[in-house]
């Protein structure tokens, strides 16, 4: 799948958002990868022990209590988020939206998790969806 001008504001916009809403610095710095099935596939059973392809990988940099830099204290890292396209427009089609709106979503999910987000609970899963679509609706993206 091409990446298109269109995702790329996308995850920009959505990155923007919840830096604005969470506070985070103008000087924090985010990755993203946009990739197919089989990159993520590889990613998920190397790091997460998990054969299979998934929608979204987070790797946060900042779990423990320093902050990571690069070039000095002016620029921290704040982690890497991978999304599958491939997936992403396959649930697009199976949630009846746009692959656009799964694209932001998954982004905010991401980002979420390096924010210190987890869905391990009930309780977490809930808090967690809804700055989702806090953020989403700040955006403007709904689920249609």
């Amino acid at each position: 799948m091409i990446v298109t001008q269109e995702m790329e504001q996308i995850v920009r916009s959505v990155l923007n958002k919840t830096a604005e809403v969470y506070g985070i610095k103008p000087n924090t710095e985010v990755s993203v990868v946009l990739a197919d099935d089989d990159y993520i596939h590889q990613l998920n059973r190397q790091y997460r022990g998990k054969d299979c392809s998934t929608d979204v990988l987070s790797f946060a940099l900042n779990e423990g209590e320093d902050p990571q830099f690069v070039n000095g204290p002016e620029e921290v890292l704040l982690g890497d988020i991978i999304i599958s396209l491939e997936t992403a427009a396959r649930q697009a089609e199976e949630y009846g939206h746009r692959l656009e709106r799964e694209l932001a979503y998954l982004t905010t999910h991401g980002i979420l998790h390096l924010l210190g987000y987890d869905h391990m609970t009930d309780e977490e899963k809930a808090e967690m969806r809804q700055e989702e679509e806090h953020i989403l609706l700040l955006l403007g993206i709904t689920r249609v």
